[in-house]
């Protein structure tokens, strides 16, 4: 999937990056995903709340496992909008660290950044987050493949 563009570089704008992103991947189009921006390197994603996803029906929380494939996807995002990459990536390894439950209600937003890439590997940090900005949901730390755009 090609990148989008940011400062001169990729073949997409970031509509347009957004839409094929979502369309491509399956989860993501189910579990009503979105972006709200991203940039050269970096991605914002949001999941809503959606009762279908919830892990504790006495508590409402949504489920780990949903916090986990947005910041996946989040992290893939970021590395598809670095310029080391652009044509591709898979995960290699995530490591999240949930801190809280979200609160039930609320949609769940994930800032991921790809902030180091080789030719073969890139690095990724992201966080999650409900309505308290201030309290992170969730952090990761993940390595990507990059497959650089042709």
């Amino acid at each position: 999937m090609p990148r989008p563009a940011a400062k001169g570089h990729g073949t997409m704008d970031k509509d347009q990056f957004a839409k094929s992103y979502i369309d491509a991947i399956a989860h993501c189009r189910d579990m009503n995903m979105r972006f709200i921006e991203i940039g050269e390197g970096w991605a914002e994603m949001a999941l809503p709340y959606d009762p279908r996803l919830i892990g504790d029906p006495r508590t409402g929380v949504i489920h780990g496992g949903a916090l986990t494939a947005l910041m996946d996807s989040c992290c893939g995002a970021a590395v598809l909008c670095h310029p080391a990459g652009g044509g591709g990536t898979a995960t290699i390894g995530l490591r999240i660290d949930h801190l809280r439950g979200a609160a039930p209600g609320q949609e769940i937003t994930v800032k991921a950044t790809c902030y180091h890439a080789t030719r073969s590997v890139a690095f990724v940090r992201a966080l999650a987050y409900d309505d308290d900005r201030e309290t992170p949901l969730a952090t990761a730390t993940g390595t990507f493949t990059v497959e650089p755009a042709k």
